[in-house]
């Protein structure tokens, strides 16, 4: 393994082209930094990309909005790339060198430890390498859904899941979490002492048969738990005896949803309407029961700040009929995030502060009424499909309040802070994110362009366009570093077909960072 390595790093200090990525598929190899600063083509504001490679496949991908991308220490950002398929990255914002973390793969989120320099990963040690799911992907046809501009597919003129490596593939098992020691991996991949795999990771549970899962989790505020959404024979026998679907959502919503889909997202283990959260304690290995619902459970993620809070989502790939959902780990305290009514169309929810959760009530058409001119293309001035009974009251009318809706988890206030202005080409914010010190929120939009909100006096900006590159292998995800000064996001401006994606950091602009509040009147 060292001698590939040194081999590698021969070859990249010569100046050769980069080997087979073959060659690179270990642990703790490092890439030459592609650092690089550019101003936004439209607003000026400086782009700082942390990878820069102009790839003809699927690039880089961040992490999700809902978890965290920098290392405790502030001083890396963690991502998957195709330099070695399928794999997770980390690259120093400061020197721009790259370094290799896993060389098995992974499955769904990538989870950073917030107080110690640990990475956790899910692996189903039965998946093919290079087919394990990547972070974040938006389900196949979701943006078609949403009337916005699709994201995830090829690059254009290629064939369709040609040379993919992301993607569903069926699970196969046994399943583990995996805890990587990043402090001495970082040592030792600069130290050109790099060990096999098994010097850094560490075993934290292999789940029991009978559960299924695919990766999607969040790790507690003490670091000491994840919580991870699973299915499977092991669900079913979690359902109380007598318990319905039709019982649950009568004791957690109020009422029958007026239809529940069909949807239930890309899994193996059987077909059933009950997922469940189960709690890991990383230490030891023990599981334990946290909920089990009669729908998609997804976007697992937790409240940095408060432990043992779980934020959830119910994926349905297009609208929910109850989009976000809150439960403590001891399974109390289950409610919905923000009531929906039958048009609002919530998604992309985001824990922000300790107590607020961000969510997107998307802008997708214009008003209906009576006298209305039609809109070419647009029967019933409706740009989306939605299934009966929904269409007869569809959702996502500019008709009724749309934008960043700011939820408080303790008093259950919610208040809109912004939306694009009327006729903006944008149309409507799309995934939502704020600083940890309630000072700002962020939000992309359907031409994939980053905005940034003041929460004190609500003034929305254009932060950056980004080369509005609609083609892009996928959204924007902006997502807050802790201290609340930056914004880490994914974007094609860089590449050459307009589809593979670099890492960038836009930092908040200097006069916002001064600004002083006052509610006296000025003299």
């Amino acid at each position: 393994m060292k001698t590939n390595m040194l081999f590698a790093a021969a070859l990249i200090a010569g100046g050769a082209s980069l080997a087979p990525l073959s060659l690179f598929a270990q642990i703790g190899t490092r890439f030459p930094s592609e650092k690089k600063t550019i101003p936004d083509p439209v607003t000026g504001v400086p782009l700082t990309f942390l990878t820069s490679r102009q790839a003809d496949d699927f690039g880089d991908h961040k992490i999700y909005q809902t978890h965290p991308d920098w290392t405790s220490d502030g001083k890396w950002v963690i991502f998957r790339s195709n330099r070695a398929p399928g794999q997770a990255m980390a690259v120093n914002e400061e020197s721009g060198v790259i370094v290799q973390l896993t060389d098995k793969g992974y499955e769904g989120m990538l989870c950073l430890a917030r107080h110690s320099m640990k990475l956790y990963h899910f692996l189903d040690v039965g998946s093919p390498v290079t087919q394990r799911n990547g972070p974040g992907r938006p389900p196949p046809g979701a943006a078609e859904t949403q009337g916005a501009p699709p994201a995830g597919g090829p690059p254009p003129g290629a064939e369709k899941g040609k040379g993919r490596t992301g993607g569903f593939v069926r699970s196969h098992g046994p399943f583990e979490i995996i805890e990587t020691d990043l402090t001495k991996l970082f040592a030792d991949s600069e130290a050109g002492t790099v060990q096999p795999p098994s010097a850094y990771e560490r075993i934290c549970c292999t789940l029991p048969d009978g559960l299924y899962a695919d990766g999607d989790m969040g790790i507690d505020a003490t670091d000491n738990y994840i919580y991870l959404r699973v299915t499977g024979d092991g669900v079913l026998k979690q359902v109380p005896e007598g318990m319905t679907p039709a019982a649950w959502f009568t004791k957690y919503l109020g009422h029958q949803p007026d239809e529940v889909p069909s949807r239930m997202g890309g899994m193996g283990g059987p077909r059933s309407p009950w997922t469940g959260l189960v709690g890991i304690n990383l230490q030891t290995g023990e599981l334990k029961w946290v909920t089990v619902a009669p729908l998609n459970i997804n976007h697992t993620q937790t409240n940095p700040w408060v432990p043992g809070e779980i934020v959830f989502a119910w994926e349905t790939g297009g609208k929910a009929p109850q989009r976000a959902w809150t439960v403590m780990s001891d399974g109390t305290g289950l409610h919905p995030v923000y009531p929906e009514q039958r048009f609002d169309w919530v998604t992309h929810e985001a824990v922000i502060t300790k107590d607020e959760v961000a969510i997107a009530i998307l802008g997708l058409r214009k008003p209906v009424f009576e006298g209305a001119p039609p809109m070419p293309g647009l029967p019933g001035r409706e740009n989306y499909p939605m299934p009966a009974p929904m269409a007869q009251n569809p959702a996502g009318g500019d008709d009724h309040p749309t934008g960043v809706g700011i939820v408080n988890l303790r008093t259950r206030e919610m208040r809109i802070i912004g939306q694009l202005p009327i006729g903006d080409p944008g149309r409507s914010i799309w995934h939502v994110n704020g600083s940890g010190d309630g000072r700002w929120a962020v939000a992309d939009d359907f031409m994939f362009r980053l905005w940034i909100i003041d929460r004190h006096t609500d003034e929305m900006m254009l932060l950056a366009d980004l080369g509005h590159k609609t083609t892009a292998a996928d959204h924007v995800h902006p997502t807050f570093s802790a201290d609340g000064t930056k914004i880490e996001l994914q974007n094609a401006l860089l590449s050459a077909n307009g589809h593979s994606l670099n890492m960038c950091v836009v930092h908040v602009p200097q006069t916002w960072l001064a600004r002083t509040y006052t509610d006296k009147v000025p003299e």
